[in-house]
C-alpha cells in the first residue's frame, strides 16, 4: 500500500490572485488547471508534478465560505512550506512586502518564520539544517 498527501484546499475569493500570491511569494507554478463546462474551477499549484503534493484553490461560495476564506484553521497555522534557501526567500518575502507575523527564529536543527497569505493563512517556513 502507497499512501501519500495529495492536495490541501485553501478557500479562496479569487484563483488569479491567490495563485499569483504563492507564484510570486514562494515560486509555485500552476500543475492543474480545468475549468469544466459546468464552470467549476479546479487550480493546484505547487512544486512538483501533477500528482504530487500541491495546493487546490477553491472559490468560496455563499456566505459561509466566504466567511471562513483566510480562517479555515481558526487562526493555526494552514501550512508548512519547506525551503532550501531560507534566508534568501525571507529577503524577498520582505521585499514583496508580505506579513511576516514571526521574524527568523534560529534553532540547533532548524530556521522559520511566520508569514500570511493575501486572505490571512497563516504559512510557517522552515529551513531544516543539515545533522
Amino acid at each position: 500500500m502507497n499512501n501519500y498527501i495529495g492536495r490541501m484546499v485553501i478557500l479562496v475569493d479569487d484563483y488569479e490572485e491567490a495563485s499569483n500570491f504563492y507564484e510570486t511569494n514562494f515560486g509555485f507554478r500552476r500543475i492543474y488547471d480545468l475549468t469544466t463546462d459546468v464552470g467549476q474551477r479546479f487550480l493546484q499549484i505547487g512544486s512538483g508534478e501533477p500528482n504530487s503534493c500541491g495546493l487546490w484553490f477553491i472559490k468560496a461560495d455563499g456566505k459561509g465560505q466566504r466567511d471562513n476564506v483566510g480562517k479555515q484553521t481558526n487562526g493555526q497555522p494552514a501550512m508548512v512550506i519547506y525551503t532550501s534557501s531560507f534566508d534568501e526567500l525571507y529577503q524577498h518575502i520582505v521585499n514583496n512586502k508580505v506579513n511576516v507575523t514571526i521574524k527568523p527564529v534560529d534553532t540547533p536543527g532548524y530556521k522559520y518564520f511566520h508569514c500570511r497569505d493575501i486572505y490571512g493563512n497563516e504559512i510557517i517556513v522552515v529551513e531544516l539544517k543539515e545533522k
